[in-house]
């Protein structure tokens, strides 16, 4: 087989089991998978919201993963690392995943793009973009697209600094489909720095430090986090209600 085919092949398996993860630990958060085949077997690296939710319990939930992996989609000898998502908000991936489950609940699209462009925005990002298509709002298809903040479109900053993911959804009207662009701050490459004396440098009092390390704490305590996607989900259904659209902006100009 030529090197060509084996890459189309390696290729159409890492889509099947993006596909069979993406459902298989929908509850955890799954964002994105590494492959990485070496000499004594292959890394599978997950990348998780809910690393828990994965691991199970005595590592229940890695061990039945390990299976499906090695007999289904003929991984040898997998090992499995679970890799948690600090800002779910900026992962491309898992907020089409929780953008499609809105519109299969239900929610109005337009609803569902606001409140999902105010959420990555809020987290930190530099720029987002959402493409929404399909049968929206009858039996013609079309798209609309949203965008907020600074989003590089060309260049090589574009390849560096923004991710993408696209995910589908079935509803009444037909298959919708989501793509969300979203540009991170962090990765952006300046074209030049600016050096400053470490002497210039501020460095925080020790009571913010102090404030900052309780404030974590009690993040970590908190019994009110959800502790699944579909949690979160109903969550944000919510608060979604009290997002403002083009359309009751519209209203309260008549």
């Amino acid at each position: 087989m030529s090197s060509v085919k084996n890459v189309i092949q390696d290729s159409y398996k890492l889509m099947l089991l993006k596909d069979y993860l993406r459902e298989a630990i929908k509850e955890a958060g799954f964002s994105d998978v590494d492959i990485q085949k070496t000499p004594i077997g292959t890394r599978v690296g997950l990348h998780v919201t809910r690393p828990g939710i994965v691991i199970g319990r005595k590592g229940s939930g890695i061990r039945d993963l390990t299976k499906v992996l090695e007999k289904d989609f003929g991984l040898k000898s997998p090992q499995i690392s679970v890799i948690e998502i600090t800002r779910p908000e900026l992962e491309p991936s898992v907020m089409c995943n929780r953008m499609s489950q809105h519109i299969a609940r239900g929610t109005a699209f337009r609803r569902a793009v606001m409140w999902t462009l105010q959420t990555i925005m809020e987290a930190g990002a530099m720029g987002v973009q959402i493409t929404i298509s399909g049968k929206l709002r009858g039996e013609r298809s079309g798209f609309e697209k949203h965008s907020k903040g600074i989003l590089p479109r060309a260049g090589y900053q574009a390849g560096v600094v923004v991710a993408e993911d696209v995910v589908h959804v079935e509803t009444k009207m037909g298959l919708i489909g989501i793509r969300i662009r979203i540009a991170r701050k962090e990765k952006f490459v300046p074209e030049f720095e600016l050096k400053i004396a470490t002497k210039e440098l501020k460095q925080k009092p020790k009571a913010e430090e102090e404030k900052e390390i309780e404030v974590v704490e009690e993040a970590q305590i908190d019994k009110t986090k959800p502790r699944t996607e579909s949690e979160e989900i109903e969550r944000e259904e919510k608060l979604i209600k009290e997002v403002e659209t083009y359309e009751d902006v519209e209203e309260e100009l008549k």
